[in-house]
């Protein structure tokens, strides 16, 4: 049986390349626990295993089935770093801030890396990433970006690549350089998923699938949460619904966190010369496009395309053919190869492109807008909430420093505005 998300168009490659996903169903009565989450993607997810770890009760619900969302539908990149760069961290905030920001995010990776082997969730880790300059005016910076992140902020993984290189590695002539980095790179999102929600579940924490929040509340001095088909009761809660915060449930994380949609799609394995000259070394590739391309070499040899961006949340009719299109920019000779799953989803972003950590109510805290850098990201902000929740220590206020306003224009016109903006840089891409 074939399964489609009911939030997110296309049946994705991941999907079909899981393996075992095992449902969890809805919520079906009341509950009375420590912490309550909204969200079965990374943060939720991996804020329950490490809640149920820390000996607290957990009841995790999500609306559809856990991954629906941007944690199982994304391009399985891990990048380094914040959305931002290091140096304008430091331009912005200072060399400390833009360091310990920096440095954070390395854990992360570290984190998930390790998380994963201990647990023995196989996510297709396949090291090597390549930044690819679009522009010919962009390769001074490219150039000089490796020795600046090894000098002044420890990170001696980078190399910078001419056009040449850049064409054999990536099996395009299409850019003029790039910066190579060894210190990352690709997974499958929604193995991570599967395999999170199994050691939370393992630990102890209550799992829901299918479970649509209604309200928030308060009673008798606890935070309640709402559903059709009974009311949990926490004193403590936790808002992962990233692109997908409703603001009828809650306006603030809904006021500075907006979904963009991107689509994807994959071919059939590349055999042949496609396969010796199109990334033949595996390594996820993105570019300077503000609107970014990013693509990639699956396990099976599969090319993984996504780019295409929808501004006003709108699907469109064809994701294939849109997602041919750019692809044939870069690789004319897979014209006529056939894309064996073309799918869609919301990336949550924010206007400055910083994570939006707050507490948006007493006790109740809402995370998201990780803006492109939410697979590294996401895991470790949902620990990081679960360790502070415990009493642990509260590291969560690196994010929470961080200036991040609401999209402008208010409930009626804050979605016009913002495709408006984008399809501007959009535009700017172009030219």
């Amino acid at each position: 049986m074939t399964y489609q998300s009911p939030i997110s168009p296309g049946v994705s490659w991941y999907e079909a390349s899981v393996g075992d996903r095992p449902a969890y169903l809805p919520l079906d009565g009341d509950a009375n626990v420590d912490l309550a989450i909204v969200g079965g993607g990374f943060t939720g997810l991996s804020a329950a295993a490490e809640a149920a770890k820390l000996g607290a009760s957990v009841v995790l619900v999500d609306a559809a089935r856990f991954g629906d969302g941007a944690s199982g539908r994304n391009g399985g990149q891990l990048n380094t770093g914040q959305r931002s760069t290091a140096d304008e961290h430091e331009a912005a905030l200072g060399h400390e801030r833009a360091k310990a920001l920096f440095d954070l995010a390395e854990e992360a990776k570290q984190h998930m890396l390790a998380f994963t082997e201990q647990n023995g969730i196989d996510i297709d880790y396949t090291q090597g990433h390549i930044s690819v300059a679009h522009k010919a005016r962009y390769v001074d910076e490219f150039r000089a970006y490796p020795d600046m992140m090894a000098e002044r902020f420890g990170y001696p993984h980078l190399r910078f690549v001419d056009r040449a290189e850049t064409a054999r590695i990536v099996g395009s002539e299409r850019y003029f350089g790039g910066v190579y980095d060894s210190g990352t790179g690709h997974i499958h999102p929604l193995k991570l998923v599967v395999g999170t929600a199994k050691v939370a579940a393992a630990r102890g924490a209550r799992l829901h699938e299918n479970t649509k929040v209604t309200g928030l509340g308060r009673a008798n001095g606890r935070i309640t949460v709402e559903t059709a088909s009974g009311t949990i009761s926490a004193d403590r809660v936790l808002l992962a619904v990233n692109a997908h915060g409703d603001e009828k449930l809650e306006r603030t994380m809904a006021s500075h966190v907006m979904p963009i949609r991107s689509f994807i799609g994959a071919t059939v394995p590349l055999e042949g010369e496609f396969d010796k000259t199109v990334l033949p070394g595996r390594q996820s590739v993105d570019d300077s496009r503000f609107v970014v391309r990013y693509f990639r070499r699956l396990k099976d040899g599969r090319l993984l395309f996504g780019g295409r961006e929808a501004y006003g949340g709108e699907t469109p009719a064809d994701i294939e053919a849109g997602v041919r299109r750019q692809m044939t920019e870069i690789y004319p000779a897979l014209r006529d190869i056939e894309i064996t799953h073309a799918w869609g989803g919301s990336v949550g972003i924010t206007v400055p492109r910083e994570p939006f950590v707050r507490e948006v109510m007493p006790g109740v805290t809402a995370m998201g807008g990780y803006s492109g850098h939410g697979v590294m990201l996401s895991n470790f902000t949902g620990k990081m909430w679960a360790e502070a929740v415990a009493g642990n220590r509260d590291r969560l206020g690196l994010f929470k420093e961080l200036v991040v306003p609401p999209f402008p224009g208010g409930r009626r016109f804050r979605k016009p505005l913002l495709t408006l903006a984008l399809s501007w840089y959009a535009m700017l891409d172009r030219l």
